[in-house]
C-alpha cells in the first residue's frame, strides 16, 4: 500500500510544508497550519500541470503582433482613470479596503451604470440578502432590469446561473464568503479562495466577462488570503481612507493592462461614492493662518493636489520626547528632526513633535519634506507663515534642497489656486508665470527666508 502523503497548509499566507508546525515559518503565525485533504492535494498538483506545455514552441519577440485591448466604460471618470482607460473584457480585477470603506457600494452603483448603458451585470453577494441590496439600490438609485443579484455561496450554483444567461460584467461580493464543493475546507480558508480565484479566472478568460471581486483585507491592511490571490488577477485596487472621512482613495498596486500610478478620489455622499469632481480645496485651509502650518503640492499619478502640512512641538515632559506622524512616513520625520538639531541648533531632543496630513490622506513622495521642515520651525518659533506660499523640495540627509518631478505642474496648480509664492530648489530652467519663486539649495537658508 503506498505511503499517505500529507500536506499542511498556513491559512494565513499559504505557505505549505510536509510535516506540522506551531509556528508558520512564512509569516511567523501561531496555530494556523492545516492539513489539506487528498482532494485538495489533487487540486494543486491540477493547477501546477501545462496541458499546453508540450505544444508551446518559442517565438522571437520581433514576429509577436501587439495585442489590442477594447476597453468599455464604467461610466465613473475616476474608476476609470485607475484602470488605465476603462474595463477590459475578461479582465479579473481585485478591490479590497478596510469594512465600510465603500467597496460594495462603488461596485454596485458601477453595475448599475453598465446596466442602464445596455450591459447585462450580473452582482453575486455572499453576505447580505437580496432585501438588503435593494435598499442600498434605492438609496443609490441603481435600479435596472439588466443589473440581477443572486444571493448564493456555492461557486457550483454561480456558475449555473452564468451559464444560463450570457452576462458581460460579473460582480462577487466578497471571495471569501464564496464555496467550492471540491475541497472540503471552510469558505475563506486558503485553499479555497485560491481554488475560487483560479475557477473564475479562467470563466472570466473563456467568456470574456469582466469580473469584480471584493476582497476582505487583515489588521495589517493586506487581502487576506494567500498571495496567489494577487498573483492570479490581473488589477488590484486598494481602497484608502477612514469610514467617518468623507474623501476615499483607490490606488492601483498592480494593472496588467495599464499604469499603477494614478489615483482615484471618491467622495461619499447620500447617494453613495461618487468621483470627486472638485478637490482642489478639499485638502488644505487657505484662510486659517496659524503656527505650525505649512502648504505643499504633492502628485497623485498625473494629478497635482495641494495640502496642509500641520506640526505642533511643544516641550517634552520625559527623558524620551514623543514623535509621532499621521500621513507621513515616521522614519522620515526621524531624519528630519535629527538634521534640523544638526544643522539649525534647533534643540528638538527637548520637545515633542507631531506631524499631521490634513484631509487623512497619506504622502508617499518625499516632495513634502520642505513643507515638513517650514512647519516644525513655524511652531517651534511660534511664528506663522504667509498664506500665500508653498513648500516645494525633497530635503537631504546632508542638508541640501533637492529636485523634484514635475515640479512646473506643482507651480501651475499652486497658481491656479491662488498661491502667489513658492519656496524650491534651484532649477535652470522652470516654468515661472506669474507666481513668485525662491530658490534654496540648503536647509540653513530656509530659516534666513522665514
Amino acid at each position: 500500500m503506498a505511503k499517505k502523503r500529507s500536506l499542511f497548509e498556513c491559512q494565513a499566507c499559504g505557505f505549505q510544508s510536509a510535516k506540522w508546525m506551531g509556528k508558520c515559518p512564512n509569516c511567523e503565525a501561531w496555530d494556523q497550519m492545516i492539513e489539506l485533504s487528498s482532494k485538495e492535494i489533487e487540486f494543486l498538483k491540477e493547477i501546477e500541470k501545462n496541458p499546453n506545455s508540450s505544444q508551446a514552441k518559442a517565438m522571437p519577440i520581433t514576429k509577436i503582433d501587439e495585442e489590442h485591448y477594447d476597453r468599455f466604460s464604467s461610466y465613473d471618470s475616476e474608476l476609470d482613470l485607475v484602470l488605465g482607460g476603462g474595463i477590459v473584457p475578461g479582465s479579473l480585477t481585485l478591490i479590497g479596503g478596510s469594512p465600510g470603506v465603500g467597496k460594495s457600494t462603488l461596485l454596485l452603483k458601477i453595475g448599475s451604470n453598465l446596466a442602464k448603458n445596455g450591459k447585462k451585470v450580473l452582482y453575486v453577494s455572499g453576505e447580505e440578502s437580496l432585501g438588503q441590496i435593494k435598499i442600498r439600490a434605492n438609496r443609490l438609485e441603481a435600479n435596472d432590469e439588466n443589473l440581477f443579484l443572486l444571493s448564493e455561496i456555492d461557486l457550483g450554483q454561480v456558475f449555473v446561473e452564468l451559464s444560463s444567461n450570457e452576462y458581460e460584467v460579473l460582480i462577487v461580493d466578497s471571495i471569501q464568503t464564496l464555496y467550492s464543493n471540491s475541497i472540503n475546507s471552510a469558505p475563506g480558508s486558503v485553499s479555497q479562495v485560491r481554488e475560487i480565484t483560479f475557477e473564475l479566472m479562467r470563466y472570466s478568460k473563456d467568456k470574456s466577462v469582466a469580473t469584480f471581486i471584493i476582497g476582505h483585507i487583515t489588521k495589517e491592511g493586506s487581502i487576506a488570503g494567500p498571495r496567489v490571490l494577487e498573483h492570479m488577477v490581473d488589477t488590484v485596487l486598494y481602497f484608502e481612507g477612514e469610514a467617518n472621512r468623507e474623501l476615499r482613495l483607490l490606488r492601483g498596486f498592480k494593472n496588467r493592462f495599464g499604469s499603477t500610478s494614478e489615483v482615484g478620489i471618491f467622495e461619499m455622499t447620500q447617494k453613495g461614492l461618487v468621483s470627486a469632481t472638485e478637490i482642489s480645496k478639499k485638502f488644505f485651509n487657505q484662510s486659517n493662518n496659524q503656527p505650525g502650518s505649512a502648504i505643499t503640492v504633492v502628485m497623485e499619478g498625473s494629478r497635482p493636489i495641494i495640502l496642509e502640512v500641520q506640526a505642533l512641538v511643544s516641550e517634552s515632559s520625559s527623558n524620551i520626547p514623543k514623535r509621532s506622524a499621521t500621513g507621513y512616513e515616521q522614519n522620515r520625520l526621524t531624519m528630519l528632526l535629527a538634521l534640523l538639531e544638526r544643522k539649525l541648533d534647533l534643540p528638538l531632543n527637548h520637545y515633542d513633535v507631531f506631524i499631521n496630513i490634513a484631509g487623512g490622506i497619506k504622502i508617499s513622495e518625499t516632495a513634502a519634506d520642505l513643507a515638513i521642515v517650514a512647519a516644525i520651525i513655524s511652531s517651534f518659533k511660534n511664528r506663522t507663515i504667509s498664506k500665500e506660499s508653498v513648500f516645494i523640495g525633497e530635503v537631504s540627509l546632508i542638508g541640501d534642497i533637492r529636485d523634484v518631478y514635475h515640479l512646473d505642474t506643482r507651480l501651475k496648480e499652486a497658481k491656479t489656486q491662488g498661491f502667489s509664492k513658492a519656496i524650491i530648489p534651484k532649477k535652470p530652467k522652470l516654468w515661472k508665470d506669474a507666481i513668485k519663486c525662491y530658490e534654496v539649495d540648503e536647509v540653513e537658508k530656509l530659516i534666513e527666508w522665514m
